[in-house]
């Protein structure tokens, strides 16, 4: 386990965001991303806006900031607005991933419920709960009728055979 690596397993994280965001996300009419659901979180936005808020928050902890509420999505329904927010999400994201040393991935610099935790199962988590939230997004967009493709960390590879580890 090194840091390379978990810069690599985000680079795959960022993709599939980025992918099903733009592809699949973009095209839906407004009433199709906030429909309600009886799944999970409930519309496309509600998940979206979950997963950009999980994502901000385990690593505003991990970088000792002030940890920001959960974002509601209702405040959310332009999506202008939550690829602007998500943006800077992703940035904060990658300069802390940038920096990020072999020897921090031991570290527990977490406090409260999460101090136990390693730098590398704060990581490691973050990355599955997106796979998580990207699969339950999936199935939302499979109901509307879209049809959509796998997001298996292999066939990203497959795709990026250059980002090989």
């Amino acid at each position: 386990m090194n840091a390379h690596a978990f810069r690599h397993l985000y680079e795959y994280h960022f993709s599939e965001n980025r992918k099903i965001w733009d592809q699949f996300i973009l095209p839906l009419n407004q009433e199709e991303f906030t429909r309600s659901v009886d799944y999970s979180l409930g519309s496309v936005r509600n998940h979206i806006v979950h997963l950009m808020s999980v994502d901000d928050t385990w690593f505003c902890e991990l970088q000792d900031k002030e940890i920001p509420h959960m974002l509601n999505p209702v405040h959310f329904n332009k999506r202008e607005k939550i690829r602007g927010h998500w943006d800077m999400v992703e940035k904060n994201m990658r300069n802390y991933l940038s920096s990020l040393e072999d020897f921090k991935l031991s570290e527990k610099p977490l406090e409260g419920e999460d101090k136990d935790l390693a730098v590398w199962q704060v990581l490691y988590h973050v990355v599955n709960h997106g796979t998580d939230q990207r699969a339950q997004i999936l199935r939302l967009l499979h109901d509307l009728g879209v049809k959509t493709g796998p997001q298996d960390y292999i066939f990203y590879v497959y795709d990026h055979s250059q980002a090989k580890v």
